[in-house]
C-alpha cells in the first residue's frame, strides 16, 4: 500500500489502516441511508406515530466552540486517538480522518505544532502523521491520564515509552490510563468524531409509524461501551457475524442525554452537521409535529440529507 507524497509511511501498520478504511466504509453505509421503510399514505401516517414521553430540550443552539485550553484539547485528542489513532513500533502516531474532515486534521496539526497531513492514495481518507520526538512527547503529555482504551495505552507504553530514545522523557512521566467514570469533558466528543454515527430511523409497523433517533458506536470490545452506557443510558448489542459490540442510545431519554452532552462538548468533524439535523428531528418530536404529514416530511428530509458528501452547511 502506497501513500501519496511520502515514502516514510511504508513502515506504517497496514493492518491498522485496512481496519480503519473498512470502518469508514461501514460508517457510510450505516449512518443515514441504510434503513428502508414503507411510509404508506400521508393519511395513514397522520396520527399513528408512536413514541415514548419526550423530555424537552432547548430550541437554542450554543455557539460552536473548539477546546479552549490544553486540558480540554487533551481530552478531545485522547478520545480521537482512542477511536482512530495508532502508535506504531517506529514511534509514529497516525490518526485517520474521513476526507470530509481534512480541515480537522489540519486543525489538530496546527494546535500541536507538529506533524504532516497526507491524502491517502485511492482512498476516501486523510492521515495525520507525527514522527518527530518532540511532537510525540507533546501528544503524550497532552493525553496523559486521559486515554481510556487499554489497547492505545499499551501501544504508547510498549511502542514509544519503552524505546531507548524516550528514556529521559519516560522516567519523568507517570503515564496513566483514565479509569474514571467522569465524562464531563471533551473525550467523548473526540471519540465520537472517530467512531460514532447519528441515525434517524423511520419504521412502519402494523400501519403505525415509529421514529427512532439512534446515536451509535461500534467497537471490538464492550469495555468502553459499558462506561458510555452508564453515562448516557441506552443499550449494548453484539453482532455475531462481525464479532463486534455496539452501543445504541435507542430511547428518547438517552437521546436527550446525548443532546445535553454534545450541546456542551462540541463535535469538531463533519458529524457536527449530522448531529444538528438529528437534534432538529428530536425537536419535531418534542413539539408533537411528528404525527403530522408536514412533520413526517421534515424528519424524512433530515434523514435523507444526513451523511452526504456535499452537505457542508450547518442548519
Amino acid at each position: 500500500l502506497l501513500f501519496a507524497g511520502t515514502i516514510l509511511l511504508l513502515n506504517f501498520n497496514h493492518t491498522f489502516f485496512n481496519k480503519v478504511v473498512k470502518k469508514l466504509k461501514l460508517k457510510n453505509l450505516s449512518a443515514g441511508n441504510m434503513f428502508y421503510f414503507k411510509t404508506g399514505t400521508p393519511e395513514t401516517l397522520r396520527n399513528e406515530t408512536i413514541t415514548e414521553k419526550i423530555k424537552k430540550i432547548s430550541v437554542h443552539i450554543t455557539t460552536h466552540l473548539k477546546p479552549l485550553n490544553d486540558e480540554q484539547f487533551g481530552h478531545y485528542l485522547a478520545g480521537l486517538i482512542d477511536g482512530d489513532g495508532h502508535f506504531s513500533n517506529i514511534q509514529q502516531l497516525v490518526i485517520v480522518f474521513h476526507s470530509l474532515d481534512a480541515s480537522l486534521a489540519y486543525y489538530i496539526k496546527s494546535y500541536l505544532g507538529y506533524g504532516s497531513v497526507k491524502k491517502v492514495k485511492d482512498k476516501n481518507a486523510f492521515i495525520l502523521v507525527l514522527s518527530s520526538k518532540l511532537g510525540i512527547e507533546r501528544v503524550i503529555t497532552l493525553i496523559n491520564g486521559k486515554i481510556r482504551t487499554i489497547n492505545k495505552y499499551n501501544q504508547i507504553v510498549k511502542n514509544v515509552l519503552a524505546n531507548p530514545k524516550y528514556m529521559d522523557f519516560s522516567k519523568n512521566l507517570n503515564f496513566k490510563l483514565n479509569v474514571s467514570n467522569n465524562f464531563n469533558n471533551h473525550w467523548l466528543a473526540g471519540f465520537s468524531d472517530a467512531d460514532a454515527s447519528f441515525q434517524i430511523k423511520i419504521l412502519d409497523r402494523f400501519n403505525r409509524t415509529e421514529i427512532r433517533l439512534n446515536y451509535q458506536i461500534d467497537q471490538k470490545t464492550k469495555d468502553i461501551l459499558l462506561l458510555i452506557k452508564n453515562f448516557l443510558g441506552g443499550n449494548i448489542g453484539y453482532r455475531k457475524s462481525q464479532d463486534t459490540f455496539y452501543y445504541g442510545s435507542t430511547s428518547f431519554g438517552s437521546a436527550r442525554n446525548v443532546i445535553n452532552y454534545f450541546d456542551h462538548f462540541h463535535l469538531l468533524s463533519s458529524k457536527h452537521v449530522n448531529y444538528l439535523k438529528w437534534r432538529k428531528a428530536y425537536l419535531i418530536v418534542q413539539n408533537k409535529k411528528h404525527n403530522t404529514k408536514e412533520g413526517i416530511e421534515k424528519i424524512t428530509k433530515l434523514k435523507n440529507t444526513m451523511n452526504r458528501a456535499n452537505d457542508n452547511v450547518i442548519v
